[in-house]
């Protein structure tokens, strides 16, 4: 097992009642109104069993809450117990073939509970790998990796969680905690200036204005208008610097975006920019290979 890690565990935080929350809803829906009948049919009700999940690749892992709530819950249902014991924190680097996670209990009940585990631990064990990545890509540069809201519904914040894993940084969560003006916002307010000005109205002090620019025109509006934050939207390298140069020494942030991929964060990120923000490491993510061996006692 690999005891490096890609960011510090401290740092790493899911509220209990919304782990608990997704895996119920995931149990509900795989076990449906008769249960697991192929288990049900050929493994005795007498059988304990001990597994290890196991990477099949190297990677980042994530989502080791998510595992452990749904074999707790299954086995509390059942009044029996079933323990599931982690070999690593979240946001480890592992390599193929580390443990990852020790389970033993029922049979019945850590075969009927493997899928869902399997299945969030792979999701966001892929999204940390992929940040992972883009983080390494951007290695002496001071640009940091942010996700965005190009999420799975109703996975948002354990999606969020697996960026962190991985060593990145979160965005706005949703529509709720922070202003992002986009073009289409702008074209109905009627400009740039108009759109800040309203939301600067509009919120308190504690929230955070961001604009989205795709012209040096539009940059140039935007720095009057004294936002916290301007978006420099599907700009290549000799254009964000160009940018950069004119938003030097105006205290407001810089976010790169569009188009943001293995292939071009590098050269983003030697421009010099603040932030990048990659729709990326949620929306394309492969999902990470991990597997769970059983033996039956």
């Amino acid at each position: 097992m690999s005891e490096a890690t890609s960011f510090s565990a401290d740092k790493l935080y899911l509220p209990q009642p919304i782990i608990d929350e997704a895996v119920l809803s995931a149990l509900k829906e795989d076990l449906g109104l008769a249960g697991d009948i192929t288990t049900l049919a050929t493994i005795p009700d007498t059988a304990h069993a001990k597994a290890v999940i196991a990477a099949r690749d190297a990677g980042v892992i994530s989502g080791i809450p998510l595992a452990d709530s749904a074999f707790r819950q299954i086995g509390k249902w059942h009044g029996e117990i079933v323990t599931f014991s982690p070999q690593m924190e979240d946001g480890t680097e592992v390599g193929k073939g580390d443990v990852v996670a020790r389970i033993f209990g029922p049979a019945r009940l850590v075969l009927s509970a493997e899928r869902i585990a399997l299945n969030f631990m792979g999701r966001m064990s892929g999204i940390a790998t992929a940040t992972h990545e883009f983080v390494q890509l951007t290695e002496g540069t001071k640009a940091k990796v942010t996700c965005t809201r190009k999420t799975t519904p109703g996975l948002r914040a354990f999606e969020k969680y697996a960026v962190k894993c991985g060593g990145g940084s979160n965005h706005r969560f949703g529509l709720d905690d922070a202003i992002l003006i986009k073009d289409n916002h702008i074209a109905v307010a009627g400009s740039v200036t108009e759109a800040i000005r309203r939301s600067r109205e509009y919120v308190g002090h504690l929230v955070k204005v961001e604009v989205e620019v795709d012209t040096i025109e539009q940059l140039r509006e935007a720095i009057a208008a004294k936002p916290d934050v301007i978006m420099l939207d599907n700009m290549g390298p000799d254009k964000l610097r160009e940018a950069l140069a004119i938003m030097e020494g105006t205290g407001i942030i810089s976010e790169a975006s569009g188009g943001v991929n293995p292939d071009t964060i590098r050269a983003v990120a030697q421009t010099g920019v603040d932030y990048i923000s990659a729709g990326y490491i949620t929306h394309s993510a492969p999902n990470f290979d991990l597997g769970l061996d059983i033996s039956v006692s």
